[in-house]
């Protein structure tokens, strides 16, 4: 019966436009601030936890134990074993979710009214008294072995890695946050509460919440979750030196279709220049089978079932990038269109009906973002990291439609470096060598 009301009440969230998402600013009697969206049409809470670090606060020669650490979290808390922790969440008609990334160690939560306290009191067993059996850790430890083993046979992940080794020199962000085959077998429990330890911390939790719940409610709610987790965790890294330089590198890889990583320095999600670049983007590679790229790579030449760009503004460091894969016969033509593409982009900027035709789509699908409790509170939190007020929800749109062909003609100008373009190829292409 429980399951059955919980699956109602997830299909019963509505969509919301932007503007009718009322965000209240609250703050605990503890001191925790936290975003609020009350809706109390189902009974029903979503609440996403972020603690801002990530993976990249792994210990020196420890790479991957943040990331095991997140994936055995719930493998057990306090008097409960794996299977009795998720026999008390089923339950309760509970979800939690835990992951990790470069920046972040998220935490996402979906709870009935009903239930509300002691889902809470169960998540706040996994986040402060997990257990970390040996079985457990074991278990998720091969988990995480085997898909490395199977990350190295693939082409894709090969020239991502390649290219953040390349961009991120010494940093974090130049190596994969699950760690090595080598790391990740040699981590103990010890390692895996140190991990614990550095990230999951008060100093440091963003937190939303959107559905059934009053202001003063969250606020005891969040006091109860947190207040027993330690207040700092390590100190956070600081900005990586970006070392990409124009050129192409060639990781040796057995398969008949290359996969390419491209990029260049981009620009911090703050900068005075997003919005622009962000619409050059949507023109120039992000906008699907409408994008320069795609009209030129695919459709033009039959080079690639897909080619994309992006902006990638991590805390510590900033890329604007791209992905493409074509067979190994045909990758150095496809090397040269997109080239091509970010000269003609630097250049010549973008026309009048390409900029209205991106700025149609971007505020039009802004609102379908807001299609229930659990997304909307993944982006307030989102939101939050970001450093963007509570009105943005109100003014992004506006944002976008303020850019003008002068912005984005100055902004491809000094933006896009094609120079600067470092290409990972890995595969075995050919007729393209390897450079500098």
């Amino acid at each position: 019966m429980i399951r059955a009301l919980f699956a109602a009440c997830a299909a019963l969230m509505l969509a919301a436009p932007a503007e009718a998402v009322e965000i209240q600013e609250i703050t605990s009697p503890g001191g925790i601030e936290a975003w609020l969206v009350e809706d109390h049409s189902i009974p029903f809470v979503a609440l996403e936890l972020r603690f801002r670090g990530g993976a990249s606060l792994d210990a020196p020669g420890k790479r991957g134990a943040i990331n095991l650490m997140t994936a055995t979290i719930e493998e057990g808390a306090g008097d409960l074993d794996a299977q009795g922790f998720a026999e008390a969440r089923e339950a309760l008609a509970a979800t939690y979710r835990f992951s990790v990334g470069d920046d972040t160690l998220s935490v996402s939560a979906r709870m009935l009214t009903e239930n509300r306290d002691a889902a809470v009191d169960l998540l706040k067993l996994a986040l402060t008294e997990p257990r970390f059996d040996t079985d457990a850790v074991e278990r998720v430890r091969g988990q995480v072995l085997s898909g490395l083993q199977s990350d190295a046979q693939d082409p894709g992940t090969l020239a991502g890695r390649a290219f953040d080794a390349l961009a991120f020199g010494a940093h974090p962000y130049a190596t994969a946050p699950d760690g090595t085959l080598e790391s990740v077998a040699a981590l103990t429990r010890e390692d895996i509460l140190d991990a614990k330890a550095r990230t999951i911390a008060r100093n440091r939790v963003v937190v939303s919440a959107v559905g059934d719940i009053t202001a003063e409610d969250l606020g005891l709610l969040l006091d109860n979750l947190l207040a027993d987790l330690p207040e700092t965790g390590a100190a956070l890294p600081g900005e990586a030196e970006m070392g990409l330089t124009g050129g192409v590198t060639v990781v040796d890889f057995d398969t008949p279709q290359s996969v390419v990583v491209f990029g260049h320095e981009g620009l911090k999600r703050d900068d005075p220049d997003f919005f622009p670049a962000y619409i050059l983007n949507q023109i120039l590679g992000g906008g699907g089978f409408s994008s320069r790229l795609m009209q030129e790579v695919r459709e033009a030449r039959g080079l690639t079932y897909g080619v994309y760009s992006y902006i990638v503004p991590r805390d510590h460091a900033e890329t604007w990038q791209g992905s493409f894969a074509s067979s190994n016969d045909r990758v150095a033509e496809a090397i040269e269109v997109v080239r091509a593409e970010w000269v003609k982009a630097a250049e010549g900027g973008v026309t009048e009906a390409e900029l209205e035709a991106a700025k149609t789509y971007l505020t039009g699908s802004y609102p379908l973002r807001f299609d229930g409790n659990g997304q909307i509170a993944d982006i307030l939190v989102g939101m939050q990291l970001d450093d963007l007020p509570a009105d943005y929800v109100n003014t992004r749109n506006a944002e976008v439609e303020a850019v003008t062909l002068e912005d984005i003609a100055r902004v491809a100008a000094e933006r896009l470096q094609p120079e600067d373009l470092r290409f990972v190829v890995a595969g075995r292409p050919v007729a393209l060598e390897a450079s500098n």
